[in-house]
């Protein structure tokens, strides 16, 4: 009697054991928060026009700039098919060649905060 009591008690604790472990959510680590980032990541390339400390501004169009002669001064137009983009750069970016005003550039970049961070820019 005593050994079949035995068997139900630990048949009936086993039973709980695999319920509560079925009932428990199934969650993975950062799946969503990888997805998000891989499907975030964009290229684009163009030419450099500016470049500052901790951003630099990518010219993207066919021409990227055409020179007028002002009265006094040259001045810098974009054609109305252009587009200007800023990037941030952060202690993560690579560079690969040298961020000049005037290189043409290759830039893999995130949208973050509302901003575009560069991950990687190649320069030529």
């Amino acid at each position: 009697m005593k050994k079949e009591l035995k068997v139900i008690l630990c048949s009936m604790a086993s039973l709980i054991l695999v319920a509560v472990v079925c009932a428990m959510p199934i969650t993975l680590p950062n799946t969503t928060a990888m997805n998000e980032q891989t499907t975030a990541m964009q290229s684009i390339s163009g030419k450099i026009a500016e470049v500052q400390k901790t951003t630099f501004t990518l010219v993207i169009g066919p021409s990227h700039t055409m020179s007028k002669m002002g009265s006094k001064m040259d001045q810098d137009l974009q054609e109305p098919n252009q587009r200007t983009m800023t990037f941030q750069i952060d202690k993560n970016t690579t560079v690969d060649g040298k961020l000049q005003v005037g290189a043409k550039a290759d830039v893999t970049y995130r949208e973050e905060s509302g901003k575009w961070v560069a991950i990687s820019v190649r320069c030529s």
